[in-house]
């Protein structure tokens, strides 16, 4: 089992899955009404592309994201930021209180959103959203913004070896071995797990369209 990520998700559906495209534009128009509760003006477009421009589909293991998880929380941090392949129990462990701690701060995109569920909308706002129970939005009502979700990415890329190039493309494990950058394949899954959210946030920012975890 691993998390799905999705941009678009009901414009493939509207073209392959009638029952899915019902069950989440419900999801969706809860979410709606929460956020217009909040402030924040934001539907999900309905719109059926006629290519795949602004979709995105990718996923990986849960235990990916904690490691990035992890791997920003160093960062921000100013600590050394050593891969999850090569930390010791022990240490992993202590890293992990770190990001729990850092967590409760209610201040980062990635850290405070649900492991398996909920969205990512294109709407720049500071912190992220922690709508009501009664909401019924997925994910406990975690939301975060695509926009911010993308700064954050961004803002530790360097810390596992990611450069960006002037297209915005990533560059592989290989490159940046070739950079300078030693140790890029000990950071195997906390590159993948970056590269396939910040696909997700630019098909997100770029079409108007939610970052779904499912």
């Amino acid at each position: 089992m691993g998390l799905g990520i999705s941009v678009g998700m009901l414009c493939d559906q509207a073209r392959n899955d009638p029952e899915g495209f019902e069950v989440h534009r419900d999801g969706f128009e809860r979410l709606s009404r929460a956020l217009a509760a909040e402030g924040i003006e934001w539907k999900e477009p309905e719109v059926i592309h006629t290519d795949d421009e602004h979709d995105f589909s990718g996923g990986f293991p849960y235990g990916y994201l904690a490691h990035l998880r992890r791997a920003f929380t160093l960062a921000g941090h100013d600590e050394p930021v050593t891969a999850a392949s090569a930390a010791g129990e022990e240490e992993y462990a202590e890293d992990m209180e770190e990001v729990a701690d850092e967590s409760t701060m209610f201040a980062s995109h990635l850290l405070c959103h649900a492991d398996d569920a909920g969205y990512y909308v294109p709407v720049d706002f500071e912190d992220p959203l922690f709508l009501p129970e009664e909401a019924e939005v997925a994910g406990g009502g975690m939301v975060g913004s695509s926009q911010r979700l993308l700064a954050e990415l961004l803002g530790f890329a360097a810390a596992i070896g990611v450069r960006i190039d002037e297209k915005g493309v990533p560059n592989t494990a290989e490159e940046a071995v070739a950079g300078g950058f030693a140790d890029a394949e000990a950071f195997d899954a906390e590159r993948f797990a970056w590269t396939a959210l910040y696909g997700a946030c630019l098909a997100s920012v770029e079409s108007g369209h939610a970052i779904v975890f499912c």
